[in-house]
């Protein structure tokens, strides 16, 4: 398998350090790694962006929302099966 020089575009090994025509060096690092601070703040980011959407959808969307019925969910009222009248 072969590398090609981003300058001369030559053909070179892919172990190559250098380039054999134009002698540029093809193994720099990395232009920008990110570091853990970065990751930090990009998930607090990205989690404040979820809340504030989830918060937002959750206004938009209340007048769509159908209310259940008292019958069909006793226990939102804080009623127990023993208060419930017995037939």
């Amino acid at each position: 398998m072969t590398m090609k020089c981003p300058q001369c575009q030559c053909d070179n090994k892919d172990q190559s350090k250098t380039c054999r025509k134009c002698g540029v060096n093809l193994q720099l690092p990395p232009l920008w790694q990110p570091s853990w601070r970065w990751h930090l703040r990009t998930l607090g980011i990205i989690y404040v962006i979820i809340i504030i959407l989830f918060f937002v959808m959750k206004s938009l969307l209340k007048p769509y929302v159908r209310q259940l019925p008292p019958e069909v969910t006793p226990w939102l009222n804080g009623k127990t099966s023993s208060d419930a009248p017995h037939k």
